[in-house]
């Protein structure tokens, strides 16, 4: 299963899951991430099996819930596929005091560098999950 080249260039890969691979955005201000079906040819939610779609919900809720163990105010998780049409699911870790809130982040750029630390600290974070 090949993932899409922009979904790769913008995260670092953080875990494979049953149904998905896990990454993390590299944004320098949010905990963003994306769960990739590892499945050929999908565009769409309603594409997946009834089993696939529990899967996916499983694991967004996974993710989710550790997002929101962290000190943030909301998690958001969105489909859009504008860009890149291979099915793939964000799931933000929202602050209040974060650059957009409490608009859409989409389109804007952290003012922060990324930290490559974030990668290790959620990685280290889902393998005691998993």
């Amino acid at each position: 299963m090949k993932i899409n080249e922009r979904l790769v260039n913008d995260s670092e890969h953080i875990a494979n899951l049953c149904l998905s691979e896990l990454r993390l955005i590299r944004d320098g201000e949010l905990d963003w991430f994306m769960l990739i079906p590892l499945k050929d040819g999908l565009t769409e939610w309603f594409e997946l099996s009834h089993e696939d779609q529990c899967k996916l919900s499983e694991e967004i809720t996974l993710v989710s819930k550790l997002l929101k163990s962290e000190d943030i105010t909301k998690v958001n998780v969105g489909s859009l596929g504008n860009v890149v049409s291979q099915l793939h699911i964000h799931i933000i870790g929202r602050k209040s005091s974060d650059r957009a809130w409490p608009n859409a982040v989409w389109g804007t750029q952290s003012p922060n560098p990324f930290n490559m630390e974030r990668v290790e600290y959620w990685r280290e974070k889902f393998s005691k999950e998993l």
